[in-house]
């Protein structure tokens, strides 16, 4: 396992995520505790990108409940279908959000954060989690941002 990354600056995010996402792979491989890597995935995203929060919210019942995350202190635990990681969730689908301020219900964990990425990880067609990403800037997210994060979430076998 390898517990350094190397980050790359100056270049695009698709670049970016192509010199990361197998490092994150790496890092992960052969670790079988899905909180240790979700741990480990949620801090380099953080290094590599620097966004506001980046982190996992758990399905537990009829919650998610927060899980590993970098960033200020965030809402605790969301109600199915609320805000944009409950709506995520219901929906079985990445939702990218440009203008928070914008989205119908949205929780205001973070006064900073302008505009959100969540995208569901699923296990055997059931979503066991959300990977929640905040910005302190509008429209920050994109198809790019969501293809690649997706191939992230899919690393995760939660």
């Amino acid at each position: 396992m390898a517990e350094d990354l190397t980050i790359i600056t100056n270049t695009d995010k698709e670049t970016q995520y192509r010199s990361l996402i197998p490092q994150i792979a790496a890092l992960i491989n052969g670790e079988d505790d899905h909180i240790a890597n979700m741990a480990n995935i949620t801090a380099a995203l953080k290094e590599q990108f620097g966004w506001l929060w980046v982190g996992f919210y758990l399905v537990k019942g009829d919650e998610l409940v927060l899980g590993p995350f970098q960033g200020p202190v965030a809402c605790t635990r969301i109600k199915k279908g609320k805000g944009v990681c409950g709506a995520s969730w219901q929906q079985m689908e990445t939702l990218i959000v440009p203008d928070v301020e914008a989205f119908p219900g949205h929780i205001a964990c973070s006064s900073a954060s302008r505009s959100e990425i969540v995208l569901p990880v699923f296990k055997q067609g059931q979503v066991t989690a959300v990977l929640d990403v905040d910005s302190q800037y509008l429209s920050h997210f994109d198809v790019i941002d969501a293809k690649y994060l997706k191939e992230i979430v899919s690393l995760l076998n939660v």
